[in-house]
């Protein structure tokens, strides 16, 4: 095997720091898309949190609405009645 020149070792030193960042930047990307995911999902867990809480003032809100007309439909009578 004949000697490398000075040539083919700098092409060799460039080539691995390149696959060297090339590594790093995978890495980095991996760690920023588990990162991101997290973060989706406690977005989708709130989602989920706040449509419940929704969900349940809706249901809140008529039974509410269902106990006032009927105390106006009694005070209507009341007053009518008088």
């Amino acid at each position: 095997m004949a000697p490398q020149t000075d040539l083919e070792q700098d092409e060799l030193a460039t080539l691995e720091a390149r696959v060297s960042q090339a590594v790093e930047l995978v890495q980095l990307l991996r760690l920023e898309r588990d990162e991101a995911k997290e973060e989706a999902d406690k977005l989708r867990k709130q989602l989920s949190d706040l449509t419940s809480e929704r969900e349940s003032l809706q249901v809140e809100r008529k039974e509410v609405r269902s106990r006032i007309e009927k105390l106006l439909g009694q005070m209507d009578l009341l007053s009518s009645e008088a």
